[in-house]
């Protein structure tokens, strides 16, 4: 049975639970460059991902992307 992909929310706050571990300096060597690998991976799919979205945007929108207004 083929496992499910994470959403792009899951997958982003795995990418963020891998920067803070990181960034806490208390890992060995080599669990920090798995880390790395798995953090680049995360990332190139997440910004491929944002891509995509942002060019099916500006195909339903005509090809121009109105700035978003601030919230009340």
């Amino acid at each position: 049975m083929a496992k499910k992909q994470a959403s792009f929310e899951e997958r982003l706050m795995e990418l963020e639970g891998l920067v803070k571990k990181m960034e806490g300096g208390s890992l060995p060597l080599s669990e920090a460059l798995s880390a790395y690998e798995e953090g680049m991976k995360l990332s190139r799919q997440l910004t491929e991902e944002l891509s995509g979205a942002e060019k099916r945007m500006l195909e339903l929108s005509g090809g121009q992307l109105a700035p978003m207004e601030d919230a009340p």
